[in-house]
């Protein structure tokens, strides 16, 4: 239990540091759940039960649509709270998008009667819960904006350049590219052949290299 502590801890220090009891007592109470990678957490139209607090791991949070097309709305990390959840829970209301497992992951599970006591009594954690939502809500408004002002290429562009490791290499393929940018396979193909022409990149399938980041950069207009 120790162990846990200390873990939670690390990743939530604005919790670890608060001098509130309220605080400590619940979280003393939350349940500690190993998620393994590719488990669907939630999905359209499942009811919401606990707050989740990602001490470990990484969570995808997507829309599929009737036709099968995807958006990645957001992805949650460690020393955070998830969006969707947060906001079933206050509203008593059933998810609306599916949440899966991306990297083995563990977490810190409130039940709904302890999340609504602590968010009642501690202005602490209040903060802490608030604080996420507002932060996360605001991401999710510039995304709405980038998919529907931005020019694709560019947002293609400056999508590489986050998703590439410390080798230039991404791992995706053109289905998991577009479910990334809200668009169609097809659009991201034939993108990302344009930047092959160009010699930016060199692609294989489901690898990408990146070859000429600079010209990415100016692309993305960063």
């Amino acid at each position: 239990m120790s162990d846990i502590t200390s873990l939670w801890q690390s990743q939530f220090p604005e919790l670890a540091s608060s001098g509130d009891p309220v605080v400590g007592q619940t979280l003393q109470q939350a349940s500690f759940a190993r998620l393994e990678r590719d488990t669907v957490l939630f999905e359209p139209g499942s009811p919401c039960s606990d707050y989740l607090m990602l001490v470990a791991g990484q969570i995808r949070v997507e829309i599929i649509n009737e036709q099968g097309r995807e958006i990645v709305l957001y992805r949650v990390r460690p020393g955070q709270g998830c969006f969707l959840t947060t906001s079933c829970l206050l509203s008593h209301d059933h998810y609306p998008a599916t949440g899966i497992v991306e990297a083995d992951a563990s977490a810190l599970m409130l039940s709904q009667r302890l999340f609504e006591e602590a968010l009642a009594t501690s202005s602490d954690f209040r903060r802490f819960v608030f604080s996420g939502l507002g932060g996360r809500l605001a991401q999710l408004v510039q995304r709405i904006e980038s998919v529907a002002l931005t020019p694709l290429e560019q947002r293609l562009a400056l999508t590489l350049l986050d998703l590439a490791d410390e080798a230039g290499e991404i791992r995706l393929t053109h289905q998991e590219l577009a479910a990334e940018l809200g668009s169609a396979r097809e659009v991201i193909s034939r993108g990302l052949t344009r930047f092959v022409a160009r010699g930016w990149i060199h692609a294989a399938r489901g690898q990408i290299r990146l070859l000429d980041s600079a010209a990415l950069t100016v692309c993305g207009g960063r």
